[in-house]
């Protein structure tokens, strides 16, 4: 509860990324009910703020999918306004659009346990002194329950929710044949699926959620399941901080191992004079996955050579930490003593990258092709992107590695990957980043990856990529972007500046070298250089996120058409949450300085 508290605006709400211009009705609704649910009276100075501010930004009929389904688990929504998700999903074959495998893997994971959940309508509702009855000040009966109505007359989203209706009314018959064996396949896979550390997709949602549906189900607390999955809210999942308990949307072990690894690389420190190194190199090694993952549904014929995100997550190795875990190894080829554990980890993971490339030459994060727009019709999927297509800052590192492992734009793998950036670049001259924050992001992730694969680093168009960088310095030096720019594009670029987001604007200008830049590198390093503090930066701003839509006026495998309908429909593209990761303050800057200590020898600028 306390870590709520800490975190509510002075106008009562929460706020969905640091200093964000505006509360979350999402976020405040659920913190609402989760303060209320263990005793806070209505009363009481925090929820009587957060009443007000809901009431007054437009009530409950604003909340998204995921909000009705947590009220509707204590029973403050009906089930049957919400979008309903049959277990039978499971048996749809691979060639139907709405088999599992076409959604992404993180919506896959979480729709799986819902669908039991929404099929037997499980409650655990509040005490009636704990119910929420002041967000109806109104009566429960005058609340607007449906679902919005959006798109044309006929569409697919009009289909889709007729077929809700259909589906409710067949679950309100009381009589579903084959639904107790679709609910065992389901909790087969759920099982199935779970994670080596009691989570489930190394992600929350997921993972909370089968919990509740293997409860739902009769799971006892003291079953392995149940007890493996509370066990890991015990360690590593939760941590303290201000008097609170925090438990985390995911962890990031291995992305933060191979990336301080990379800092490490840039600032000159010797492999083999840093046992620190080489303890981690050794661990890296261990946790590449070698097992069976959902990928092999739509990926036949090639052996497991990935990493994942996450320390325990076997099902779903991701090609973005893949390509950095490269990146780290393809420099160690000197200096690691098994060179054949080397290399047969690098033959792997490279064999593995190339069978993951999608159509149109890029690579998603953790599925091929996972791009059917038509799921995103669906009602379920208002809450974020269901989908993974193909992304630029992803595709970039899986270049850079490439590069690192002596490939160039002759090889045919390379030529499409960058045939594919290079579409992907907007008018002005930045690339979307969906997995950072985010032009800077995406568009410090293409030029070192053009530049290690031998491209011309004076071309126009990464040129036009560098002016864009060098013209968003902000006049202390550093860099910044807002998380608002995945909502509003007049934020592109623009944002208090941040110790991570400079440093990726520095490796960006960095990689281009032009003596033209020389000045915007000097001011940034300055920046970075006075506002270290104790060895490190503070940097309380999210430059993270986790399953983002693709924002306005970003490129997308969907076809325009779909993207503008969508636009239109008002539909926020970007609903996926903000991240901090606690270690972009350290890592990222040191590869910058490491980097322009590099450059600024090699200009004669610095003797050393």
């Amino acid at each position: 509860m306390q870590c709520i508290l800490n975190a509510q605006r002075s106008d009562g709400s929460w706020e969905i990324y640091y200093n964000a211009p505006a509360g979350d009705m999402n976020a405040t609704v659920e913190c609402y009910a989760a303060l209320r649910a263990v005793g806070m009276p209505p009363e009481a100075v925090p929820v009587r703020k957060a009443r007000q501010w809901i009431l007054t930004h437009g009530g409950l009929a604003k909340i998204r999918v995921f909000t009705r389904y947590w009220l509707a688990l204590i029973g403050e929504w009906s089930w049957g306004h919400t979008p309903h998700i049959p277990p039978e999903i499971i048996a749809f074959p691979t060639w139907f659009p709405l088999n599992i495998y076409n959604f992404a893997s993180w919506a896959r994971a979480t729709l799986l346990p819902l669908s039991i959940l929404s099929a037997r309508r499980a409650v655990r509702p509040l005490p009636a002194d704990r119910r929420l009855e002041e967000l109806f000040p109104r009566g429960r009966s005058a609340v607007d329950y449906s679902l919005p109505r959006k798109g044309r007359l006929i569409s697919w989203q009009r289909f889709f929710l007729m077929a809700d209706r259909f589906l409710h009314a067949y679950q309100d018959l009381g009589f579903t044949p084959g639904r107790g064996a679709a609910v065992k396949v389901c909790l087969e896979w759920i099982i199935r699926h779970q994670d080596a550390d009691g989570a489930w997709g190394g992600i929350q949602p997921p993972w909370i959620y089968s919990l509740m549906a293997l409860s739902a189900e009769g799971y006892p607390v003291s079953h392995p399941v149940i007890s493996k999955g509370l066990d890991a809210l015990n360690h590593h999942w939760s941590y303290a901080r201000n008097g609170g308990l925090h438990i985390q949307a995911s962890e990031s072990p291995v992305w933060d191992t191979v990336l301080a690894l990379m800092a490490m690389q840039d600032c000159g420190r010797g492999y083999r004079q840093s046992p620190s190194m080489q303890q981690a190199v050794d661990w890296v090694l261990t946790q590449q996955v070698k097992a069976a993952g959902d990928w092999q549904i739509k990926v036949k014929g090639v052996q497991p050579g990935g990493w994942a995100f996450e320390r325990a997550n076997r099902f779903y190795p991701d090609i973005d930490d893949t390509a950095v875990a490269l990146i780290v190894l393809a420099r160690l080829r000197s200096a690691y003593e098994d060179r054949a554990r080397l290399e047969e980890a690098i033959q792997r993971a490279t064999e593995w990258i190339m069978a993951m490339q999608c159509r149109r030459g890029g690579w998603a994060a953790f599925d091929k092709d996972n791009d059917k727009a038509l799921l995103t019709k669906i009602p379920f999927c208002d809450f974020g992107e269901a989908l993974d297509p193909p992304s630029v800052d992803v595709t970039a590192h899986v270049v850079e590695a490439f590069g690192r492992l002596g490939l160039d734009r002759s090889h045919t793998v390379v030529r499409r990957a960058v045939d594919y950036i290079r579409s992907e670049q907007e008018p002005e001259g930045s690339w979307f980043g969906r997995w950072g924050v985010n032009h800077i992001y995406g568009t410090a992730a293409v030029l070192p990856a053009l530049k290690a694969v031998g491209e011309d680093m004076t071309a126009a168009y990464v040129r036009r990529a560098a002016d864009w960088i060098v013209a968003h310095q902000n006049a202390d030096g550093g860099w910044g972007e807002s998380c608002a720019s995945y909502m509003d594009d007049a934020w592109r670029g623009k944002g208090e500046s941040t110790p991570s987001q400079t440093g990726w604007a520095l490796m960006a200008l960095l990689a281009v070298g032009s003596a033209d830049n020389r000045d915007a590198i000097a001011r940034g390093v300055d920046y970075l250089i006075t506002r270290q503090q104790m060895g490190t930066w503070d940097e309380p701003q999210y430059t993270g996120t986790g399953f983002p839509g693709y924002g306005v006026g970003a490129r997308t495998d969907l076809r325009a058409g779909d993207l503008a309908e969508r636009l239109q429909q008002g539909r926020e593209l970007s609903r996926g949450f903000m991240i901090n990761y606690n270690l972009y303050r350290h890592y990222f800057p040191l590869m910058a300085l490491g980097r322009a200590r590099r450059f600024l020898v090699a200009e004669g600028l610095r003797t050393k």
